[in-house]
């Protein structure tokens, strides 16, 4: 799991749906799915490369903190450049008139506020080391957490972050902002199926002393 930095842009530029550059409208978006698919892909094998190999740590000679805060660096920093690509390749994409409106604009920055509060509220509940796969490196959580955001869902930064790509695509009104968002989600949907089932056996092998907190 891990945080965003999701910020609203400065305003895009707004090609028409006939004056397109056919360079600029292609490459951003390259770039954009390539680091929507590669970075979930990144953390969970990442995390996992350390949890069965202990590499990390030991390229940090030996210290399981200063390998998992400065994995969390590299996530946190890869999610910059994401979202950086994100905003740069919706900008050079064309307004739907459909989408171009007062109530569209609202429902953006409703999607955006509330994916907001679930990325930052997952983040202060979890911690750094528990928000970044701490658990891969040993620092196994004392309980699960049951409060809110967690209360009203399982995975509430994966849909913060999904909002947030949502909502930006809403308020410019980017049709290929809404298509991102949807691969944004299915790419949560994968990640969720194959580090769901690894993290419960990491704490299901808590009492046998494999891996200590």
């Amino acid at each position: 799991m891990t945080v965003y930095s999701h910020s609203y842009p400065k305003k895009p530029t707004r090609p028409s749906f006939t004056n397109i550059n056919p360079d600029t409208f292609i490459q951003p978006n390259i770039a954009s799915i390539f680091f929507i698919c590669f970075n979930p892909l990144y953390w969970n094998f990442g995390a996992r490369l350390e949890y069965n190999t202990g590499l990390l740590s030991k390229l940090c000679g030996g210290s399981k903190t200063i390998a998992v805060y400065l994995f969390s660096l590299s996530v946190f920093v890869l999610g910059l450049i994401r979202d950086e690509i994100y905003r740069d390749a919706i900008s050079q994409q064309p307004t739907s008139p459909y989408l171009d409106n007062d109530l569209i604009k609202l429902l953006g920055v409703l999607s955006f506020g509330i994916g907001s509060v679930f990325v930052a509220t997952s983040m202060y509940s979890l911690g750094i080391v528990g928000t970044y796969l701490g658990d891969h490196f040993g620092f196994l959580m004392k309980e699960r957490i049951t409060s809110f955001p967690f209360s009203v869902l399982n995975n509430p930064m994966y849909v913060g972050s999904t909002l947030c790509f949502l909502g930006t695509a809403l308020f410019y009104g980017k049709p290929a902002g809404l298509a991102a968002s949807a691969f944004v989600y299915t790419m949560y949907q994968i990640v969720e199926f194959i580090e769901e089932p690894f993290t419960a056996k990491i704490y299901s092998k808590r009492g046998s002393g494999e891996k200590s907190e």
